[in-house]
């Protein structure tokens, strides 16, 4: 880790603890409604710290009444849009009565947050000077809160004062050790000090505390995952859901709490009470979109894709022209398999998106699924008039082709793609590519070419089982290899043992060797694991019963093959077996 804390940190810490992280006391009260500030034409009073306004000599009575002055200038100025001239003005209000915590750090708070431009960068470090002048005069007092030590260190922070800055935290720690902004800003210095380790010892010591509220546990747990960012989430993860669930227990109302919560318990991997938190958050604001873009984040995660399909329809219930939601449902679906659906959600995003190129050829792939391989055709020649030539614009072309049973124009585009891979795509071509390759040659009957492609897909992943189990049938039909494809259908079978279709081939290539009764056992397993009834199966069956002289049962299950699809070669073998003792040939 290097020795500076990543700017990223750096403004997330701030964020935290200048705006809502550090709970510390507001300085203007809230209105009924829960907004700050005045209402029109109105001006409040200074915020008054109890110390204060027990203290009625002449002296205090005057400071109250100056910074009474001063503050109310200062709302004037803010009415007004006048940022900086508001900061000075609740600073010299501060400045009046120091022992005013509320005050001191509405002022410091907005005398920080200045963002002036860079040619104004002086104005900036005139700012922290005030800031510093002030926050020395308030921690003078022995009296002086946890809040306003933790604000002083922060500063000393941010003016790189490393020593000065330690003392002020722990400071505010022993001051107020319930108030958590002492715990922060010590934690934030080791950061940045790279001593990631001595931080999250401070924020366990906060951790520790047992009569905190709910406001506490929840900003240290955000504080925690500063930490995990920063690569240590396995020494934050445990303690900083605990926190969570503790924060949990307290049972709090507030949706932006249970909001925080629940994005605590995702980000740290508790996925499911994340999600029981955001459900009942949608009971009670169902029209709230985010929380469901959340829900379906960690449907996602989960692999539930049921769910996450329910939300993101609900979210296009309530935005039907958001291409991206629609294209993302698709997406889920045609993982689902449902690609009859999916295909409605990729148009629908084309019809709303028509650059968005992706969704057509995700679009083609549904429609491939869907055996609707001419409208495919249709997709992709759209794309191909609005986009440059791709490699997955060809490679699903040739796929339409196929499940056209057009293997001549199959091979030319796959061909194609390879060309367009070889030059712009070559992480296109990988295993699965070359067995569409290999299968595609096949069927043409360019056996070489398919064995090399085979072999291919296999080199670049050895335990590619459909590779193993396709190249192995085609030798086994061909009588060719026959030791090589027994080995290599073997291995298919071992990684996927109750696959019909490996099955199959291992029956089909031990009854090539001569070895039909070892043969028979796969091949009567292939048919009572297939889903439906298959007549390739069905006539492998009664070739290897044939050859067992089991004459009869060898009619039978050829019998079904035809039943199921006409084949001339079948009706031979009926009839050459029909009163005759002699063994069937395949």
């Amino acid at each position: 880790m290097t020795s500076r804390l990543h700017p990223g940190l750096l403004g997330l810490a701030l964020g935290l603890l200048l705006a809502a992280g550090c709970r510390i006391p507001a300085a203007s009260p809230s209105r009924a409604d829960g907004s700050r500030g005045s209402a029109a034409g109105e001006v409040e009073a200074p915020p008054v710290s109890s110390a204060a306004a027990a203290d009625y000599s002449s002296g205090a009575v005057q400071a109250r009444v100056e910074a009474h002055t001063h503050y109310a200038t200062a709302v004037l100025h803010e009415q007004n849009d006048e940022p900086e001239l508001a900061a000075q003005e609740f600073y010299l209000a501060a400045m009046a009565d120091p022992s005013n915590e509320g005050m001191v750090l509405e002022a410091t708070g907005r005398l920080l947050r200045l963002r002036p431009e860079e040619a104004a960068k002086e104005r900036q470090v005139a700012a922290r000077e005030k800031a510093l002048t002030l926050l020395q005069k308030a921690t003078a007092n022995p009296k002086a809160g946890g809040a306003v030590w933790a604000r002083l260190g922060l500063l000393y922070s941010m003016l790189g004062k490393k020593e000065q800055a330690v003392h002020a935290s722990r400071k505010a720690i022993q001051q107020s050790p319930d108030v958590l902004a002492g715990y922060q800003y010590l934690a934030q210095h080791f950061l940045q000090a790279s001593q990631p380790e001595e931080g999250i010892k401070v924020l366990q010591e906060a951790a520790r505390r047992s009569k905190v509220d709910v406001n506490f546990l929840v900003d240290l747990a955000e504080t925690f995952s500063v930490f995990a960012r920063g690569g240590r989430m396995e020494a934050v993860k445990a303690p900083a859901l605990d926190v969570l669930k503790r924060a949990s227990a307290l049972k709090p109302n507030n949706p932006v709490l249970l909001q925080r919560i629940a994005d605590g318990f995702g980000f740290y991997g508790e996925v499911d009470r994340a999600v029981d938190i955001y459900l009942g958050l949608l009971e009670r604001m169902p029209s709230l979109t985010p929380l469901r873009d959340k829900l379906v984040e960690l449907y996602l995660r989960k692999q539930d894709r049921t769910n996450a399909a329910t939300q993101l329809r609900a979210v296009l219930k309530e935005s039907p022209a958001n291409p991206q939601m629609h294209y993302l449902l698709g997406s889920i679906l045609f993982e689902g398999r449902q690609s009859e659906e999916a295909a409605e959600h990729f148009d629908r995003t084309i019809l709303l998106s028509p650059g968005f190129e992706p969704a057509y050829y995700d679009l083609a792939a549904a429609q491939i699924n869907n055996n609707q391989a001419k409208e495919a055709l249709q997709t992709l020649g759209k794309a191909r008039g609005k986009f440059q030539e791709s490699f997955v614009c060809e490679f699903y072309t040739s796929m339409a082709y196929s499940r056209l049973k057009d293997y001549t124009n199959a091979l030319r585009y796959l061909t194609s793609a390879e060309v367009i891979g070889r030059v712009s795509a070559t992480n296109r071509l990988n295993h699965t590519f070359y067995f569409q390759l290999g299968s595609v040659y096949e069927r043409n009957h360019r056996f070489k070419e398919a064995e090399t492609a085979f072999r291919k897909a296999i080199e670049l992943s050895p335990d590619f089982s459909e590779a193993l189990n396709y190249l192995g049938y085609m030798w086994a039909e061909r009588g060719e290899n026959l030791e090589e494809a027994r080995q290599m259908i073997e291995k298919a079978v071992r990684a996927e043992p109750k696959n019909s279709a490996f099955l199959d081939s291992l029956g089909w290539v031990l009854f090539k060797l001569g070895k039909p009764k070892e043969a028979l056992k796969y091949i009567e397993q292939s048919v009572e694991t297939n889903e439906e009834p298959d007549a390739t199966l069905f006539e492998h069956l009664g070739d290897v019963h044939a050859a067992l002289n089991q004459l009869e049962k060898a009619r039978e299950a050829w019998k079904k093959s035809l039943h199921l699809e006409p084949n001339p070669d079948i009706e031979k073998k009926l009839k050459n077996a029909s009163g005759t003792s002699t063994p069937a040939g395949s």
